[in-house]
């Protein structure tokens, strides 16, 4: 596999499950980005039957860790996740799903879950060529 494979739209869920890597959990992370900004939103976990529905509904589908349940971004706060694309990694064990985010995607109400997070480092010089 090569780096960040997209799925394309309309493909067999089956055919991109099969080539995804999922944890001992059968689970994988979710990094979620505004599609035309390439703003980073959050991260979510998804199991086969997440993505499968997240590849067929055209809304994100994410499995909760904490409650031990499906839910789709959107459905109680109305702050929705439409589905632009989607790709995996080059081991197939994280995929990046690109969004048309409305509303905020961070459960506190914040646009992003990085929002006002930051931590200070040392910043690292860039190498001359």
């Amino acid at each position: 596999m090569s780096a960040d494979i997209t799925i394309p739209v309309g493909a067999d869920p089956e055919t991109a499950i099969g080539q995804l890597t999922f944890d001992a959990q059968g689970l994988l992370p979710a990094i979620v980005q505004q599609w035309d900004s390439r703003e980073v939103l959050m991260l979510g976990w998804m199991d086969a039957e997440a993505v499968r529905r997240t590849m067929t509904e055209g809304r994100v589908t994410y499995w909760s860790r904490s409650r031990q349940e499906y839910w789709r971004k959107g459905d109680t706060s109305g702050h929705v996740q439409f589905v632009r694309a989607l790709a995996y990694d080059c081991d197939g064990d994280t995929l990046l799903v690109e969004v048309d985010q409305h509303g905020a995607a961070c459960h506190t109400g914040t646009r992003s879950c990085f929002d006002g997070r930051s931590l200070d480092v040392v910043a690292a010089p860039s190498p001359t060529p």
